[in-house]
């Protein structure tokens, strides 16, 4: 693997999986690449008048901070699946909820789902997800997201992954196939004189831009190509669609 993806928040992968991932985020290189991201949906949300924002997989809760310092959102809502990254985003003083999309009763103006969180879902499972999205979002709001295009699965992410800090070995081996990305980790963790091992499988699925617009039933309003890898191709696209009013 060229390059690392962030591999978390998704309803068929385990909670151990998501909790694995929670403990060894900041070996992938998420922040390096995060600012390029972060850009798109920036650049975007300040073009647009918006009172609630919800990420819905929020992670560590870097991008509601970043959104809440560049925007003035005075209460971004976040949720995850994964209880580690829920308690990492409070820290860093996020309202943040461990909760399904779907179970969720208020509705927002706003509504992200970022660095290829759509891609863990399965074909069913996205269905259910989008169908979640349009009902939590409020008439006009908008729902924004990015996946990763075919080039960022097959050569970008397909590969070994290895990354040592002294304290965690962690190992990826990845493959893509039939429009399945399936990588799975190994993780050493130091514990006194020992180490000691975890291990998880973690999919994430192939989307094109008319299956996410069908299945929601929302507008699209942009589609742009992102490098995050600095590779001769875009390996994501950032998606803007908007629910009609009625």
């Amino acid at each position: 693997m060229k390059r690392s993806k962030r591999w978390y928040k998704v309803v068929e992968n385990s909670a151990s999986s998501l909790d694995l991932y929670a403990k060894v985020e900041d070996l992938l290189g998420v922040k390096e690449a995060a600012p390029r991201l972060y850009a798109h949906y920036l650049l975007f949300l300040t073009g647009v008048n918006f009172d609630s924002l919800l990420d819905v997989g929020c992670g560590s809760g870097d991008f509601l901070l970043q959104m809440q310092e560049a925007l003035g959102i005075m209460s971004p809502k976040g949720i995850d699946l994964s209880p580690l990254m829920v308690q990492k985003s409070s820290q860093k003083g996020i309202d943040a909820t461990c909760i399904d999309l779907c179970e969720l009763k208020d509705k927002y103006d706003v509504i992200t789902a970022v660095f290829d969180m759509l891609n863990y879902l399965d074909k069913p499972s996205l269905a259910r997800f989008l169908t979640c999205v349009s009902a939590h979002l409020n008439e006009g709001g908008f729902f924004l997201c990015d996946i990763n295009t075919l080039y960022g699965f097959k050569d970008v992410a397909v590969g070994s992954y290895v990354v040592d800090d002294k304290e965690r070995f962690l190992t990826i081996d990845s493959d893509f196939e039939a429009n399945k990305y399936v990588s799975e980790f190994t993780l050493f963790e130091k514990e006194g004189t020992h180490f000691k091992k975890s291990q998880e499988t973690i999919t994430q699925y192939y989307h094109t831009v008319d299956e996410i617009m069908k299945l929601s039933g929302l507008k699209l309003v942009s589609s742009d190509l992102v490098t995050l890898y600095e590779m001769d191709r875009a390996d994501k696209k950032f998606l803007v669609f908007e629910k009609n009013k009625q």
